[in-house]
């Protein structure tokens, strides 16, 4: 009998180091077993073979049975044990153990918490341009955990775009930046949902698209598109982060005429006369500049959405990154605007957007 067990005891050892499945252990252990009751039954009473394997088929049919139905009482515990177990709870609050983890540096932040973290995942940001500015700023809402963040621009990465506008790739020349700005988002935060509109913002479509989003904000690189947005933004009663570059300086504020502040058009009532302000590609702009300004749009709307610290709401930053500079102007409305229509003041001269 203690043959037999030796043998048992190889099989499975055998197998073990096979890395063999337990089922097929249990097989080769089993065809052992049957090989033994049957040599107890054909082989005579004396035969040492016999003998030296228990001397009686009935031993084995018992030991058989025993450690069957040990088995099924194991399995069949096994199964009992599986029905009673409850139905996981699913996670409470609004994020999964991930994103705790992934926000935390937020959530230690007392001026942000967990209701302020909250607040971004519920946020639904438009950012107008996937350029320059729109580069960065849409980087950090995603990384900062914007839940819904929508991005508009009718144009495909280029070249020339690269030297500054760091959410495109070589190897995505010839895309259409929304898609190539998706694909950078996403690929840094899987838990925010990107809504890519790969046309251009015109007359028709702005009120419906601005209906959908909280916040506002424009990185475009034409004056056309920036008295357009800050109109129907002001329309729907949006604010709005604008900022603007050209060559080392750049400038920034937060437009909410529904809340007492002036418009875009409050401050900037003409547009530049042809040729006066160069634009980005006739006049070049150093690469880190919209780096700065588009994270400084992604900061400003990181504490409106969350209520965190002051905004730049009636005041506007000019940076000057060629001397390391950087100033705030106090604006105001103008009556006689046409497009929010009350208060007075004047600023600084536009900058080109990017």
């Amino acid at each position: 009998m203690l043959l037999v067990l030796v043998l048992a005891a190889g099989l499975w050892g055998l197998g073990w180091g096979m890395k063999a499945p337990v089922r097929a252990r249990l097989v080769m252990i089993g065809i052992l077993l049957a090989g033994v009751i049957l040599e107890q039954l054909v082989l005579p009473p004396d035969h040492p073979l016999r003998l030296a394997t228990g001397g009686s088929a009935q031993v084995w049919v018992v030991l058989i049975g025993v450690l069957a139905l040990a088995y099924g009482y194991r399995a069949g515990l096994r199964r009992l044990k599986a029905r009673a177990r409850p139905a996981e709870a699913a996670p409470e609050g609004p994020f999964t153990p991930a994103e705790i983890d992934r926000y935390a540096r937020h959530i230690f932040l007392r001026e942000i918490g967990g209701p302020g973290q909250r607040a971004l995942k519920e946020a639904k940001v438009l950012v107008v341009g996937a350029g320059g500015l729109g580069a960065p700023s849409l980087l950090y809402l995603a990384a900062a955990g914007v839940g819904t963040i929508g991005v508009i621009d009718d144009d495909v990465v280029d070249a020339t775009n690269l030297q500054r506008q760091v959410i495109h790739t070589d190897a995505r020349i010839g895309m259409a930046k929304v898609f190539s700005a998706e694909a950078a988002m996403l690929a840094l935060n899987p838990f925010v949902t990107v809504r890519p509109y790969r046309r251009r913002l015109t007359e028709e479509i702005a009120a419906d698209l601005f209906a959908g989003y909280d916040l506002i904000l424009d990185g475009s690189d034409n004056f056309d598109t920036r008295y357009l947005t800050n109109r129907i933004a002001a329309q729907a009663g949006k604010p709005l982060i604008a900022a603007a570059i050209t060559q080392w300086e750049g400038q920034i504020s937060l437009y909410d005429p529904a809340h007492g502040t002036p418009c875009y058009e409050c401050v900037f009532p003409t547009r530049p006369a042809p040729g006066l302000v160069p634009s980005c590609a006739e006049a070049g702009v150093v690469g880190p500049l919209p780096g700065v300004m588009g994270s400084m749009m992604a900061l400003e709307a990181v504490k409106h959405l969350t209520g965190a610290g002051q905004t730049l709401r009636g005041e506007m930053l000019i940076f000057d990154g060629l001397f390391g500079e950087s100033r705030k102007l106090t604006l105001s409305r103008r009556a006689d605007c046409p497009v929010c229509g009350t208060g007075h003041g004047r600023a600084a001269p536009p900058a080109p957007p990017v």
